[in-house]
């Protein structure tokens, strides 16, 4: 049998978010709290994705939404990692209140925050020992909450993967 490379690359990088997503959801977290969501996205949802992002752009007048959706359209899969805004019961004040009892509902925890950062990490360190191409996008991030891809997560940051001979999410013309 002989498996060339070219024909086997949608299977590797379903493999390697799978490993990403291992590894976001094996990442410390504040006080062992698992806020955590984690998808992978594919094709379709892809495609619907980049145009949420170029949708958003036009509505805040922002360009590198527009840039970032094409960057997406180039991803064989989407890592999305969100975090449910669970406070931790510490009243650190970190978030600009004085208890967690205090803090709107629409103002994220803190440590949920971190975790996000973290898996986001430890997600994008698998995706470099795995030689797969990534970059972190807050806005594939911002639409994947308008399209409620994770419904609980206020908080949500995408990783495109790929594949290729150039990686396709840097070197990117300037704004």
């Amino acid at each position: 049998m002989i498996y060339n490379e070219r024909n086997t690359r949608k299977e590797r990088i379903l493999q390697a978010a799978e490993s990403m997503m291992n590894a976001a959801r094996t990442a410390p977290k504040g006080r062992g709290n698992d806020a955590m969501e984690i998808i992978t996205i594919t094709e379709q949802e892809i495609l619907h994705l980049a145009d949420m992002m170029d949708k958003i752009g036009e509505e805040k007048n922002e360009s590198f939404f527009h840039r970032d959706a094409d960057n997406i359209r180039q991803a064989g899969a989407v890592v999305l990692i969100g975090s449910k805004n669970q406070p931790l019961g510490l009243h650190c004040s970190l978030c600009g209140f004085k208890t967690c009892e205090q803090k709107p509902t629409s103002i994220p925890c803190v440590f949920n925050s971190v975790d996000v950062g973290i898996a986001i990490g430890s997600a994008c360190a698998m995706a470099q020992r795995l030689c797969i191409d990534t970059r972190v996008m807050f806005s594939a991030g911002k639409a994947a909450e308008f399209l409620n891809f994770l419904p609980e997560c206020p908080t949500i940051f995408a990783i495109p993967l790929s594949i290729s001979s150039k990686n396709p999410f840097f070197d990117r013309k300037p704004l």
